[in-house]
């Protein structure tokens, strides 16, 4: 049986929620919270295996209370926000920094009958299934694969004294197109915070474009953009189809656009709308698979948090190209399945905690100029 904890400030929503919750015979509401600082303490003295936050709330906001209870009682939070609210998206993205798991769009009267419901209990059950974990605990060393071909990456003091110097020597704005790394990052649940903790480590200075693939709701997928690029500093867009890949000269992030995949090929990247991968689109194996056919030795490639086994495929075509490729260690990751594929198949050159992913991708695309000092 699996216990959960209700918190929205709408009395109507509640009993929406729990009506849904209830039918199911594996499902079992224990309380209900009109505001965040009551939902924090009954998740102290009930401990439920799941929580529906609210993040606008009164006394005390989803947010604050998300921080709350992973400081003291972690527990998978389950996020259920208005998407239609430029201000209810950014503080969503905000409480999946603050811990929470995975976010669902409160129902708009546009889905046919039941289906939020069903929508509802399944996002309950798969929160239920992970453990949270405590982010200023994951501070591990980075672990180099036996067998990882090409020079050992550094130690996460020795990158972080060579910060300062790497930024003036990975490109330029003049360097030819095929002497520049293609960086691409995939990432699913757990994602979004990760990849600000990677970006808000890369000063604007930087002189690459990142792309993109995140598995979310593409009623989403603007906000989070506007969200990354807050909090990073890096300005952030989704991808045009048919437009030239980015040369060297500011550094960027361009995101897959929502239910649309991200293929580079010629020179130029693409936005197909093509069959699903791994029950994703925008899928991570398809943008990696490109970046490996069109970088070969120049793609740099980094699979992060994330549940099943998407990119795991592309990130070892990647390798098998002559890439270089990272994936994100256990102890970081809020969910260990997508990084756990990839490291059982093998295309992980590295495996290390997210703290060390920026500092590995300023070496790797150092070394990908042929830059080794």
């Amino acid at each position: 049986m699996i216990r959960v904890l209700i918190a929205d400030d709408s009395i109507t929503m509640r009993k929406r929620v729990i009506a849904a919750l209830v039918a199911d015979a594996a499902l079992e509401v224990v309380a209900e919270a009109g505001d965040g600082r009551t939902a924090a303490k009954l998740c102290e003295r009930l401990r439920p295996d799941v929580i529906t936050m609210d993040v606008m709330m009164p006394v005390m906001d989803g947010v604050a209370a998300t921080a709350y209870i992973m400081a003291r009682c972690p527990t998978p939070i389950l996020v259920v926000s208005s998407a239609g609210d430029s201000g209810q998206i950014q503080q969503t993205f905000d409480a999946l920094a603050a811990g929470a798991i995975d976010m669902l769009e409160k129902p708009n009267g546009g889905q046919p009958k039941g289906a939020w419901e069903r929508e509802l209990v399944e996002a309950v059950k798969r929160v239920s299934r992970i453990h949270p974990i405590t982010r200023s605990l994951v501070r591990a060393q980075g672990t180099i694969l036996s067998g990882s071909d090409g020079l050992p990456l550094p130690s996460r003091e020795a990158a972080q004294a060579r910060n300062a110097h790497v930024f003036d020597v990975v490109s330029s704005p003049d360097s030819d197109r095929n002497d520049t790394a293609i960086i691409a990052i995939g990432a699913s649940t757990g994602g979004p915070s990760a990849v600000v903790e990677i970006l808000s480590q890369i000063p604007s200075d930087f002189l690459l474009a990142m792309l993109l693939v995140i598995h979310i709701a593409p009623e989403f997928s603007e906000g989070l953009a506007h969200w990354i690029a807050k909090l990073s500093k890096i300005p952030v867009r989704v991808a045009v189809d048919g437009e030239p890949l980015p040369r060297p000269g500011r550094c960027q992030v361009i995101m897959a656009p929502p239910d649309r995949h991200l293929v580079v090929g010629d020179g130029h990247l693409r936005t197909p709308r093509g069959p699903e991968r791994n029950s994703c689109r925008p899928s991570i194996d398809v943008l990696f698979e490109s970046v490996a056919r069109e970088g070969g030795a120049r793609a740099i490639a980094c699979l992060l948090t994330g549940m099943g086994k998407d990119g795991a495929v592309g990130l070892l075509e990647v390798r098998r190209s002559g890439g270089q490729t990272i994936a994100q260690d256990e102890a970081s990751s809020t969910v260990f399945g997508m990084p756990r594929e990839a490291i059982a198949l093998h295309a992980a050159q590295v495996i290390m905690p997210l703290a060390d992913v920026a500092g590995a991708l300023y070496y790797m695309a150092r070394r990908s100029r042929g830059d080794q000092k």
